[in-house]
């Protein structure tokens, strides 16, 4: 019998531990390690963070899930990886740590035969000073980065609306709090979110909503731009963004790398190396990412974390990590079957595999600080990832493969966003966009990167109900609801 055991549980490490156990059946032991007790649709927390939802419409318990589908669900975080074994045993183990209340602060080993690494990232407020870090997160600024965090912005949110109808003028800021942030579609949703939310309350002519964020132009989100099929003409990102913030009066801040938070005051700098600073009543900064810091220890104890993982703590798989300069990035440069080089039974999905690079262009100051949106890997390619990963290791333990045996790179696959631009049934609107390739292919796509007759966009009505449906289609996958396997990632 072999053992997979799955570190995390959002959507990549959800989606692989369950295709996992469909394929191998009893035969073999499928086990999720996360922290968690909940699995959360986190593109909806931006509707809790505005009111539209409640935290108990993007969130279910995880462990009637996992016990139904005979998965060996452990609420605890993973602290290292021992990939070699140790002293008397060759079989790889990792150590954990619980978080259940009845279990809080044990540490267990745990061998396994394959390990998939989907822990995704670690919310790295405390790279900006005055963002939050542990139990100060939201003193200054608020998230929507869980759940809870959207239920704080919400309450922050209220308190604003009920000023302003007192006749007290409130300055929003949202977007992002570094420099090498990346999720600029979820603050972009949720600049968009809070704009109709305080139009339908009756006082958007007592509010200045600004957007701030690392993005060289606006409509980049880390992807370089996109150009897009749009009403049967080629559109820009970059202009279709700026339309969108121009209707609804919104100021924009580009370029710019925030240094420091304090109550109601940011200092930024920008691409051109001069320094500002900018107040708010209410700000809502996406903090950048980083690994969870797993670390890893050969069989001697040597730790060889630096083996396993980018500086970043993001896990090393088969991309080229020594492309250069950005005049060398190529499409070929990313990852297709997201196994570890060193170890092959070792495989990392969605936000938790390093990248090779950044998709946009690298930009720095005239005072050496980098400002560059790092690569979104989240939703749907989260998903596509886990799903070829388990069906890979799945190969491997009932059919013998010596090879990952499926592709999930990011260069050749595409992805579909729909992006909200306020909740309501008859009001409300959504820019749903499809990309093909996500990652820009400009060998064999010269010019835009991509292929037009796969990358398109739409803006209205009907997107937003697209997404509606998507909120309940994606969590009814996600519980294993029947003919969840029918349900695409």
């Amino acid at each position: 019998m072999a053992r997979l055991i799955v570190m995390g549980a959002g959507v990549s490490g959800h989606t692989a531990a369950t295709f996992a156990k469909k394929y191998l059946g009893k035969s073999h032991e499928v086990v999720v390690v996360t922290p968690n007790s909940n699995w959360n649709w986190i593109p909806s927390n931006i509707w809790v963070g505005v009111g539209e939802m409640t935290k108990e419409d993007v969130t279910f318990p995880l462990a009637p899930v996992y016990q139904k589908a005979g998965i060996d669900f452990r609420q605890a975080k993973a602290v290292s990886i021992h990939p070699e074994g140790k002293e008397g045993s060759d079989k790889p183990y990792i150590t954990i740590e619980y978080t259940i209340e009845d279990k809080a602060g044990q540490s267990e080993e745990l061998e396994y035969d394959y390990l998939i690494n989907a822990t995704g990232p670690k919310l790295n407020f405390g790279a900006t000073a005055g963002l939050g870090e542990g139990t100060n997160i939201g003193e200054h600024t608020v998230s929507v980065c869980t759940a809870d965090h959207a239920v704080h912005a919400n309450q922050e949110l209220q308190a604003c609306i009920e000023k302003m109808k007192n006749g007290e003028r409130q300055k929003f800021l949202i977007g992002t709090g570094h420099g090498m942030c990346t999720c600029q579609g979820a603050a972009f949703e949720y600049i968009f979110n809070i704009e109709k939310t305080i139009n339908d309350a009756g006082v958007r002519d007592m509010a200045d909503l600004k957007w701030i964020s690392n993005e060289s132009f606006l409509g980049d989100f880390g992807m370089g731009g996109i150009h897009f099929s749009m009403g049967g003409y080629a559109t820009s990102s970059k202009i279709f963004s700026e339309s969108l913030y121009s209707e609804r009066g919104l100021d924009w801040i580009i370029g710019a790398h925030v240094t420091k938070v304090e109550k109601g005051r940011i200092e930024y700098e920008l691409l051109d190396g001069s320094m500002a600073e900018e107040t708010f009543d209410f700000a809502m900064l996406i903090p950048p990412f980083a690994g969870v810091g797993l670390k890893a220890y050969a069989k001697d104890g040597a730790e060889i974390t630096d083996k396993l993982f980018a500086p970043n703590g993001f896990m090393k798989v088969d991309a080229k990590y020594d492309a250069g300069a950005y005049e060398n990035w190529k499409a070929s440069d990313w990852p297709h079957t997201l196994q570890n080089p060193t170890y092959g039974n070792i495989f990392a999905v969605g936000i938790a595999f390093a990248p090779p690079h950044p998709i946009s262009k690298p930009m720095t100051t005239p005072n050496g600080t980098t400002i560059v949106p790092t690569p979104p890997r989240t939703g749907m390619p989260s998903a596509m990832m886990g799903k070829a990963v388990a069906q890979s290791i799945c190969d491997m333990i009932k059919k013998g493969a010596t090879e990952p045996t499926h592709t999930a790179c990011m260069a050749q696959m595409g992805a579909a966003c729909v992006a909200s631009a306020g909740k309501g049934l008859f009001t409300g609107t959504a820019a749903a966009m499809t990309v093909y390739p996500i990652v820009p292919d400009f060998e064999k796509y010269p010019g835009v990167g991509r292929d037009m007759n796969g990358t398109s966009g739409e803006l209205g009505l009907a997107a937003h109900w697209i997404k509606h449906m998507l909120h309940h289609l994606f969590i009814w996958k996600a519980k294993l609801k029947p003919g969840w396997t029918l349900i695409p990632e």
